[in-house]
């Protein structure tokens, strides 16, 4: 039986673990509130230059730029994979560490499959599995996020035109809220604009049901010098900004996802301290009833 010193040193340590896990909570919490402004922020910008680009790449020949080629369905893929610099974040890591590892297996079966690794914590794990990593990226959000964003996609958008991949995918946490982050995966390259643009029968029926919704129309556009060029460094603008919203998304789910775990060793801690306590009082009661009994044999044996 572990003696009193030896548990009130265990309390010890535990209050100190419980010090610090609350201390990182409250950091976590801090640090979401600034990235869910940031994606309040980015997200609309975003989703607007997505439909731009889809106004202008609909009425784009797709032979005109490199970015808009087909894949031939048989090639390389590039698979951008977002995990995090820092652990103590539950499993947000593994949670995209292993769906990446699955969409190799089974999406992605029969095809070479070259992995960017954003984050060290998705490194560190997955130079240890049987898959090819390309390049890597690490702290991220140690200097301008957008920044980053741009140095990411020039990769590998450079490596898309020169042939090297037929198609590009980003697999990343989607933030939701500070306990629900989906993984998802996006098709970066090439890009495909979204169906065709609705009859004026169709565009005149949804308006009619749904009047607070703008109905999308295509749009002729004059371009200069060129629509290869315009629409050329569109793309580009257009993919580093979806890629600044998707750190935004992953750093977002990573500070909720360890204000979580954080919450969750805080009370778990608060739980072992009771039980430690409790066994701490039981030896302790022990003791003295162990010196009781010995004082009284020897005070009857005089």
């Amino acid at each position: 039986m572990a003696s009193l010193r030896d548990i009130k040193r265990r309390i010890t340590s535990v209050q100190s673990t419980q010090k610090i896990t609350r201390a990182m909570k409250m950091v976590a919490a801090a640090k979401l509130r600034r990235a869910q402004e940031a994606i309040v922020l980015t997200r609309p910008y975003a989703y607007q230059m997505r439909n731009l680009v889809n106004q202008v790449a609909r009425c784009a020949d797709r032979d005109k730029h490199p970015l808009l080629r087909p894949g031939g369905g048989e090639g390389k893929i590039g698979l951008i994979v977002v995990t995090s610099d820092r652990g103590l974040c539950g499993g947000f890591n593994a949670n995209i560490v292993n769906h990446a590892l699955e969409v190799v297996r089974s999406q992605f079966a029969g095809r070479t499959v070259e992995i960017t690794v954003v984050g060290r914590k998705g490194h560190e794990v997955l130079r240890r599995r049987p898959v090819t990593i390309r390049a890597r990226f690490s702290d991220v959000y140690d200097g301008s996020v957008l920044h980053t964003a741009g140095d990411i996609i020039d990769d590998v958008a450079a490596d898309f035109m020169r042939g090297g991949v037929d198609e590009v995918y980003c697999l990343y946490n989607e933030f939701k809220s500070a306990v629900q982050q989906n993984v998802t995966l996006e098709r970066f390259l090439p890009f495909e604009a979204d169906a065709t643009e609705p009859t004026e029968t169709e565009t005149t029926a949804d308006a009619e049901s749904a009047p607070s919704e703008t109905a999308t129309t295509s749009v002729d556009y004059i371009y200069e010098p060129s629509q290869s060029e315009v629409l050329g460094n569109l793309l580009l603008r257009h993919m580093q900004v979806q890629m600044h919203r998707v750190l935004n998304e992953s750093a977002a789910s990573e500070h909720g996802a360890r204000m979580t775990a954080m919450d969750a060793a805080t009370r778990n801690a608060g739980e072992v301290i009771g039980r430690l306590t409790l066994q701490y009082n039981r030896a302790r009661q022990d003791a003295i009833t162990t010196e009781l009994i010995e004082v009284i044999s020897g005070a009857e044996a005089l």
